[in-house]
C-alpha cells in the first residue's frame, strides 16, 4: 500500500509560542504528534526532541520491519509492537535526563500519539492526550485513550459524563514522556486497509470536536482538510497550539 500525508501546526490565538511538533515520514510510514508540556520549562523542547528520538529509534529498527513485511508471523508483529514501545521509552528517558541536566528545562516532558504503518499493520504508541483516529468507509473511530485526570474518573465511575463536562482541570494529563525516566506505553494493534485516513491531533484541536462532526470535517483533500481543522480550532477559541496530521492509505 502507498501512503500520503499532510501535516499543519498553528500557534492558536492565546498562545506565543508553539510547543507541538510533529514528524511525516511517508516511506518508512512513521506518524508523530507530540505537545510539550513546561511552558517556561521549555516544552517546545520536550516535544522536539522526543519526536527526533522515536524517528532515529524505529528508522534504526528498520530490520523488524523488513521481517514483519516478510514474514508476517506472531513473533514478528510482536518485534514490530515492541519497536514502537521502545522508540517512546527511550524518548521518555532522553527528555527526562535533559531536564536533570539542565536546571532550566526541570519538568519538561510532552504527550506523544504515534503511529507505524507496516503493510496491512498499524501500532499506535499513545502516552498524554493527544490522540489517533481513524475513519473508515466514512465512520470515525478513537483509536486512542486520554490518559487524563477526567478520564479517569470516568473510567472508574467516579463521576458521571454531564459532571466531566462541567468539572474543571480536562487539561490535567496523568502521563506525559519525560516527566520521569519511565512511562507507561498504551500499544494498540490495528489493520491498516486502502481506503482509510488516519487523523493524528493535539488536543488543541481535538477539544473543539463533537464527535459526530469528525467524519464531515476530516473528508476532502487532505491539504484542505488539515487547513480547515485549524481554521475550526481558532474560531472556536484557539487557546491552545493546534496540530493536525493526516495519513492516506492508497491501494
Amino acid at each position: 500500500m502507498e501512503l500520503r500525508s499532510h501535516g499543519l501546526s498553528d500557534v492558536g490565538r492565546r498562545r506565543t509560542l508553539n510547543e507541538d511538533s510533529y514528524l511525516a515520514d511517508d516511506e518508512l510510514g512513521l506518524y508523530v504528534v507530540a505537545d510539550g508540556v513546561g511552558g517556561h520549562a521549555k516544552g517546545e523542547v520536550a516535544s522536539a526532541q522526543a519526536v527526533e528520538e522515536v524517528y532515529g529509534f524505529i528508522s534504526r529498527g528498520q530490520s523488524a520491519i523488513d521481517d514483519y513485511i516478510n514474514l508476517q508471523n506472531d513473533d514478528t508483529q510482536f518485534q514490530v509492537r515492541r519497536l514502537c514501545e521502545s522508540a517512546v521509552q527511550a524518548a521518555c528517558y532522553m527528555v527526562f535526563g535533559m531536564a536533570e541536566l539542565d536546571p532550566n528545562r526541570k519538568g519538561m516532558s510532552t504527550t506523544m500519539s504515534a503511529l507505524l504503518a507496516v503493510d496491512n499493520l498499524g501500532v499506535v504508541s499513545q502516552v498524554g492526550d493527544s490522540r489517533v483516529y481513524r475513519m473508515r468507509e466514512g465512520r470515525v473511530e478513537q483509536l486512542t485513550e486520554d490518559h487524563t485526570l477526567i478520564n479517569y474518573k470516568l473510567k472508574h465511575g467516579l463521576i458521571t459524563p454531564e459532571e466531566a463536562e462541567r468539572a474543571p482541570g480536562k487539561n490535567v494529563i496523568t502521563r506525559a514522556v519525560g516527566h520521569r525516566d519511565y512511562v507507561q506505553v498504551d500499544t494498540i494493534e490495528t489493520d491498516i486497509r486502502a481506503g482509510d485516513r488516519f487523523l493524528l491531533c493535539s488536543d488543541g484541536l481535538h477539544v473543539y470536536l463533537e464527535d459526530d462532526e469528525v467524519s464531515g470535517l476530516i473528508a476532502g483533500e487532505l491539504e484542505v482538510v488539515a487547513q480547515r481543522l485549524i481554521s475550526v480550532a481558532n474560531e472556536r477559541g484557539g487557546r491552545d497550539n493546534i496540530t493536525a496530521l493526516l495519513v492516506d492509505v492508497y491501494p
